[in-house]
């Protein structure tokens, strides 16, 4: 008697119809109301932000989203472990989850406009529904541009492990590259979550207003696309060459490296100032002549001048390198990056030698490039 060839992850998802959308909604409504009840009421460290653009204002936040992720963590695995839950319905019903998502983010971005606090419109209609009225509104205490990472990030998660029980339950093993896959997205994610707090001192806390344009972002677009390597990885049967998975990890484990070092580089210079040891030495700066600015030139900071972009898009490309190379739409994702985070280094600069002047200049001169060395 024949085995039957198992479903492929993409012929398991369900049309869009009425009754799946019944059953997506479940999965989604669920799912957003146990990531805000746990906001609320998980234990966190109390950290006062970076001052808001416009106002100066220091808002004092409960930053818990490493415990929030840790729980979810645990209860999935406990639950998958013993047969009590499967995650497979989350592929079962993707785009139906997918539907939802885009509706919540609708309605939200509404209730934000008819609930705004600030009377002034900053343009028409459209500009304040899209930008958002508000710099950092709240609900019920709890921060929603700092909580509406909770579902977008805990919810990809949610979406690759999803895959992980797609092979375990439909081929029988979890292939090499899954565990790799999965390996590489967990410390992504855990790794975001050990330095939380470093998101208050980032452009989106500090200076953009929630609207539309970040609910759909956290809601729809990361989640959804971000996941997409996770289709060919699990659809991939056969191991990967131990070879080519060792120079995967390899791969990953540099452009991780310097993505996050990079980042809580920057961080910690920021709030602490030259007190800071970048690899066990004092920090170095350049000081404006009055000494009022100081620009880092220790650490990955002295080499270039945006190697925390460089990182994000190679730690992005190990992610579509656990789909092989039979297929070119993993790689949309860093390949897009490329261009996305290019064009913003671009900006930066920019900025950077509208505000610090001659100092920008000789920093380019140390940090000679932006991402890409010798090329960009």
């Amino acid at each position: 008697m024949e085995s039957l060839t198992p479903p492929t992850s993409y012929e398991l998802v369900q049309p869009v119809t009425l009754e799946n959308l019944l059953e997506g909604g479940k999965i989604f409504w669920l799912f957003i109301f146990s990531m805000f009840v746990g906001t609320m009421l998980m234990p966190g460290q109390r950290v006062l932000g970076t001052p808001l653009a416009g106002n100066g204002e220091r808002k004092s936040y409960t930053v818990n989203g490493l415990n929030l992720f840790l729980f979810i963590n645990f209860a999935t695995s406990i639950c998958t472990i013993f047969n009590q839950v499967s995650l497979i319905p989350v592929i079962k019903y993707f785009w139906s989850i997918f539907v939802w998502a885009n509706i919540f983010a609708l309605g939200f971005s509404i209730y934000l406009m008819i609930s705004r606090k600030t009377t002034a419109k900053k343009g028409n209609f459209f500009h304040d529904f899209w930008y958002g009225p508000d710099l950092n509104p709240s609900l019920f205490g709890v921060d929603l541009k700092m909580f509406f990472y909770q579902p977008s990030l805990i919810g990809l998660h949610l979406i690759l492990v999803a895959f992980l029980d797609y092979q375990r339950t439909y081929l029988g093993h979890i292939t090499i590259q899954m565990y790799m896959f999965q390996a590489f997205w967990w410390l992504y994610l855990f790794t975001h979550y050990m330095k939380e707090e470093f998101m208050l001192s980032t452009w989106d806390i500090i200076a953009e207003h929630f609207g539309f344009m970040l609910v759909w972002g956290d809601m729809v677009y990361l989640p959804f696309l971000y996941s997409l390597c996770g289709w060919y990885v699990a659809d991939e049967k056969e191991d990967m060459a131990f070879l080519h998975a060792l120079g995967v990890i390899a791969f990953h484990a540099v452009f991780h490296y310097i993505f996050r070092v990079s980042n809580w580089q920057k961080y910690y210079f920021k709030k602490y100032g030259k007190n800071h040891k970048i690899w066990g030495k004092p920090c170095q700066t350049l000081e404006s002549e009055n000494g009022e600015t100081r620009l880092l030139i220790s650490g990955f900071w002295g080499v270039g001048r945006h190697l925390n972009y460089t990182g994000e898009i190679g730690t992005y490309f190990s992610f579509a390198l656990c789909c092989g190379f039979s297929n070119i739409i993993p790689y949309l994702l860093p390949v897009s990056l490329i261009i996305l985070l290019s064009h913003r280094a671009h900006r930066d600069d920019k900025r950077c030698k509208k505000k610090y002047g001659a100092l920008w200049d000789k920093y380019c001169r140390i940090a000679k490039f932006k991402i890409f060395p010798y090329f960009y």
